[in-house]
This record gives structure tokens, C-alpha cells and sequence, in this order.
């Protein structure tokens, strides 16, 4: 009996053991969920359709693109549910424009583009989003689940190529999985430090059923039972991709996660601020994140009443002539003063990694990210108060606390007495005559008076840019930009001719979608921010000079408007700008080569 009871509990245990596995196997094999959600043959419907839904649920008003066949789906769908489809030419150029429009409407930036070297072109722009903090949605295409690794048209390993440059990547493997997946990788670009997320969506999860079904049969399948696996195979693999795929699922935003500095915090901060006498605050683009309104970090600036360095996006938050906006003498400052707040800003090569920063100063530091707060601090600086945190709603905390103080008004006012001797100075250099062409600090504070109260700058270039940086002076918040553009305002790219080489051809996506553009651009026929240190150096300019190349032409044959302007028009340059300005009222882009002399252009001076 005992031996009959030992075999029957062996039995029942690999009875129990085969059952397990089988249900495993079956589960492995998408079994159980295909008695249970239908896998609709017949439905029209495709997986770019469930991009679109959730795109819209969000807010998204834009999808930059360069087309692809892998991600026709995905365009065709948000066109059809209101959301516009900005075709580029260059996917650089579509990642650029999703990340500015990140940063100027505080929304997630989104762009599609197709798999293999169209997602590795954009690998330069989603380094850019990742360094600028930008929340961006990268949509790419991918060869079809089962040919991945199999040499398939433009199958490359991707997820490798993006993973070091983005916060999440995944690859969607079923059509059911994408409404998730998409509202996942929205929240996660927005949470803590905003930044790039990428999505690969394979051909066979966008397209629908009827068209794909057709690319899994088997022409001449194994004979015998081979045969019939690899059908069998093929046939499941296939209806797990669409089982479940039309029932109704949530669209709506996930959460998002802001880090916020705590109570004790902001009051050991407020009794420091409250003690200071010569107190600083250098301002980042963190501090123009949301959800705080940038009309609302100005009103608590305002209230401070502390002399502000601004770098980034937050380059124009006091207006054009704040007197507590300080432009000039930086080090300077950074040597007198006894408190600094680094609001989002960070102690990297800008600041000389810590070392510009007075050891004597109380230092309090905040950043939504631990390693950009505390970047250096174990070499040349020590915060006082070191705030893992938003900057932006930090402010408002310190402003509120600090009801009724204010900083002592010399120290603000002898800060902008250095800086109006130092832009008299500059001005004088503006005036100066170069041998030949004509000097762009001139045309530079030109343009800058000229320019409307609406404008965006985008700076992309070198010397000229860097001069631009010092003299031209935004209207407002968020309207200093990295390379990007978007439709809603005057935009002007300062350009040099170097910089202008790699995106030129935009002319054309500027003049199809009615993008009111002004490019100025810098043309000295050099890379002159490289030869003038490769030259003293190493003795040759090998590689650095270009041509005083006619962009006015090229723009012209994009349907733009060009205009050549040298030392004959320097009479004319006012009206030539005004011009420019009319032309993108009404819908134009235009361009304005302007051949310049060589400048040198360093922080505390500015030479000709």
C-alpha cells in the first residue's frame, strides 16, 4: 500500500509538473490571451491610429517627420485627428523643431521617423534634447518583429544606439501594447529631469491585419511536419500581434512626477537669502520648466529684488531692461558676492567647473537632477544647500517666505553701473569701420533694435552667434533658442556661414509650411571660431576656410527671400531689415547674407 501511494504522489507530481508547463508554454505562446481577447481579422484599423489617439489625449499639436514607409501610419492617422504633420528635410532638422517646441509651449515635443539611417541621423539632435533637458517623444520605425536580426531592409540595432540618450526606450511587440507604451514614455519625458524617450515600433505592429497577414505566408514551406510548425507558427505569432488590439483602452496622461524641494529646506534657505548683502542668482533653463508659469518666477525676481545672470531659456524672464538683469562682469560678481543661488544653472565649463564661484560665498544650488546639482562640487565648490528640486516653484517658495525683504539696493545698482560702462564700451567697438565688409557687432545692434517685440532668436553658429549672445537681448522668456523653430511668432536664426552649411535646405520646409523665418546670417567665409586658435597654434588653416558663398541665392531658389547686403548697403540695412520683417508677416521666410569682417569675441571684450 505504501508503495502504491509513493507511485500515485510521483504520478500526480509530473502529472502537476506536465500541467504547469504546458499552461507556461501555452502562455509563452500567447494562448491564454487569445480565449480571451478576439483577434479581428477583418477590422481596417492599424496601430498608427492608436499613436494618434494617445498623441491627442496629450495635447500634441505637432509631429515632425521626414516620411518612411515604416511610419506612413503613424502621419497619415495624427493628420487625420487634427494633429499637424511638419515634414523636414533632414530628420536632424525634425528632432531640432520637436525640441523646441518642448521648450517653448512646455508640452512633450514629438517626431517620427524611419527606421535604420533615419534614426540615426537624428542621433545629434536627441543628444542635444537629452544635454537641454527637453521633454521629446522620438517615434521610430523598425524592420517587422520576426525579421529583427535577420538582415531585413534598414534592420539595425537601435535600442543600443539610443539607450545611453534617452531616459526609456522600449519596442513595442504587439498592437495592444502601444497605447500603454506611448502614455508610459510621455509621463517618464516629463518626470524629474525632462528629457528624450524613444519608441521603435516594427512595420508589422502599424499596418493592419489583412496587409501584414499577407507578408507571413510561407511561398514553399517545409514538407511534413515542418512544415506545418512553421505555418502553425507563423499563423500564431500573427494573431497574438492583433489579438485584443481595438478594445478600448485609456488614452489619458499618466502622472507626472516633480521632484520639490521640502519645507526645511526653503526655510534654511530663506534665513540665508534674508542675511546676505551681496546676494546673486544665476538662472538656468530648468527654471522655465513647468508647471510653474514664467509670468510668476518673474513677479518673484521682481520681489527679491537680486541681481540675475539668465543663461538658456531663461534668457529674457526680466524684459529687455530689467535694473536687475546683469549682462556684463560675471566673474566679477561671482567674486563680491556672499550668497549665490545656481537656480537650475550648473557648475560646468560655463562657470569654469565651480572655480569663478567666491569660496567665501554661501552657495545654494538647485536641480531637479542629483548629478547635475552636484556636478564638480568635490573639486572647486561646496554647496551650502545642495536642493534636488524644481527651480521654478523653489522661487516662488523663497519669494513668499521673503515677504517684504528685499536686497539692499547699492549692490544691484553698482552691478549695473559696471554693466552700462561695459556695453559703452562694446558699442564703441560696433562703431568701429572694418577693412573690408561690414562690422557685425554693427549689424548685430542693429537687427537688435529693430527687432519686434514678438521675436524668437534661435543661435546656432560661432563667432557671430557668440557676439550675438552679448548684444541682442530677448523680449521674454523662452525666446532664446538652440537650433529649432516654431510657427507661431517672428523667428529670428542667427546663423554663421559654418553653421548655415548644415541646414540650408530647411528654406524649403520654411517657405511649404509658411514658417515666418528671418535668417541673418554672419557670412565671413571661415570657420573663424576654429582658425583663430588653429592658426597661432599649429600654423595652418587647413580646413577652415569656406567662400562668401551667395545663401541669398540658395534661399531664393527654395521659394524664400534673399538678400545680399554688403558695405554699399550699410545705409540701407534698416530698411532692409524692416523689409525682412514685412515678408514674414506674410508668411515668407526669408534670408539676409550679410558679408562681415572677422571679429574675435570673448566674455569682457569684444574686438574687430
Amino acid at each position: 500500500r505504501r508503495l502504491e501511494m509513493e507511485i500515485a504522489t510521483a504520478l500526480g507530481c509530473f502529472v502537476g509538473f506536465a500541467f504547469g508547463g504546458l499552461v507556461f508554454v501555452a502562455y509563452k505562446l500567447g494562448l491564454l490571451y487569445q480565449l480571451f481577447h478576439k483577434t479581428e481579422t477583418q477590422s481596417p484599423r492599424h496601430g498608427g491610429e492608436s499613436v494618434a489617439e494617445v498623441l491627442r489625449a496629450h495635447g500634441v499639436k505637432f509631429v515632425f517627420t521626414l516620411v518612411g514607409g515604416h511610419i506612413s501610419p503613424i502621419l497619415v492617422a495624427c493628420e487625420k485627428l487634427g494633429i499637424r504633420i511638419v515634414d523636414t528635410r533632414h530628420e536632424a532638422t525634425a528632432v531640432f523643431a520637436a525640441d523646441a517646441v518642448a521648450r517653448l509651449s512646455g508640452t512633450v515635443g514629438v517626431a517620427a521617423v524611419t527606421a535604420g539611417p533615419g534614426l540615426t541621423n537624428t542621433v545629434t539632435a536627441v543628444k542635444n534634447a537629452q544635454m537641454a533637458e527637453s521633454p521629446l517623444l522620438l517615434l521610430g520605425g523598425a524592420a517587422a518583429t520576426l525579421l529583427q536580426g535577420r538582415g531585413a531592409l534598414q534592420d539595425i540595432d537601435q535600442m543600443s544606439l539610443f539607450k545611453p540618450l534617452c531616459k526609456f526606450c522600449a519596442s513595442v511587440r504587439s498592437v495592444k501594447d502601444i497605447a500603454i507604451t506611448v502614455r508610459k514614455a510621455l509621463a517618464i519625458a516629463q518626470s524629474g529631469t525632462p528629457g528624450p524617450v524613444f519608441i521603435e515600433f516594427p512595420i508589422d505592429t502599424l499596418y493592419p491585419f489583412h496587409l501584414v497577414s499577407k507578408e507571413f505566408g510561407v511561398k514553399n514551406p517545409p514538407k511534413g511536419i515542418m512544415g506545418k510548425v512553421v505555418t502553425w507558427y507563423l499563423h500564431n505569432h500573427l494573431k497574438n500581434l492583433f489579438a485584443g488590439a481595438w478594445e478600448t483602452r485609456d488614452v489619458s496622461p499618466l502622472p507626472v512626477h516633480i521632484p520639490q524641494a521640502t519645507d526645511n529646506q526653503v526655510q534654511k534657505c530663506i534665513e540665508l537669502v534674508s542675511r546676505a548683502k551681496k546676494p546673486v542668482i544665476l538662472l538656468g533653463s530648468q527654471a522655465t520648466l513647468p508647471p510653474t508659469p514664467t509670468d510668476d518666477i518673474r513677479a518673484a525676481l521682481e520681489s527679491l529684488g537680486i541681481p540675475c545672470f539668465l543663461g538658456g531659456m531663461s534668457r529674457g524672464m526680466l524684459g529687455r531692461n530689467s535694473p536687475l538683469h546683469i549682462r556684463q562682469n560675471r566673474s566679477d560678481a561671482l567674486k563680491e558676492a556672499d550668497l549665490v543661488l545656481l537656480a537650475g544653472t550648473v557648475c560646468d565649463f560655463r562657470l569654469s567647473y565651480g572655480r569663478v564661484l567666491n569660496r567665501r560665498s554661501r552657495i545654494i544650488a538647485v536641480n531637479r537632477d542629483k548629478t547635475q546639482l552636484l556636478k564638480n562640487s568635490d573639486m572647486f565648490w561646496k554647496p551650502t544647500v545642495a536642493i534636488q528640486g524644481d527651480a521654478g516653484s523653489f522661487l516662488l517658495r523663497l519669494s513668499k517666505g521673503l515677504k517684504g525683504h528685499t536686497c539692499p539696493e547699492d549692490w544691484p545698482q553698482s552691478l549695473k553701473a559696471g554693466d552700462v560702462t561695459k556695453e559703452k564700451a562694446n558699442r564703441r567697438k560696433a562703431d568701429e569701420k572694418t577693412d573690408r565688409h561690414l562690422n557685425p557687432l554693427s549689424v548685430l545692434h542693429r537687427v537688435d533694435e529693430l527687432m519686434a517685440d514678438d521675436s524668437i532668436i534661435v543661435a546656432d553658429g560661432g563667432d557671430f552667434v557668440g557676439s550675438a549672445a552679448y548684444i541682442m537681448r530677448p523680449r521674454g522668456p523662452l525666446r532664446w533658442l538652440d537650433p529649432g523653430q516654431d510657427p507661431q511668432w517672428t523667428v529670428w536664426i542667427i546663423y554663421g556661414d559654418g553653421s548655415l552649411g548644415y541646414s540650408v535646405a530647411e528654406f524649403d520646409t520654411f517657405t511649404r509650411h509658411k514658417t515666418p523665418v528671418i535668417a541673418l546670417v554672419g557670412n565671413d567665409a571661415c570657420w573663424s571660431q576654429i582658425a583663430r586658435e588653429q592658426v597661432p597654434i599649429l600654423g595652418s588653416n587647413v580646413a577652415c576656410g569656406l567662400a562668401f558663398t551667395d545663401y541669398h541665392i540658395v534661399a531664393d531658389g527654395y521659394g524664400g527671400k534673399g538678400t545680399l547686403i554688403g558695405r554699399e548697403d550699410e545705409d540701407k540695412l534698416d530698411g532692409i531689415i524692416k523689409e525682412a520683417q514685412k515678408e514674414t508677416r506674410q508668411g515668407r521666410a526669408t534670408l539676409l547674407n550679410v558679408l562681415i569682417g572677422k571679429t574675435n569675441f570673448r566674455e569682457g571684450s569684444i574686438s574687430v
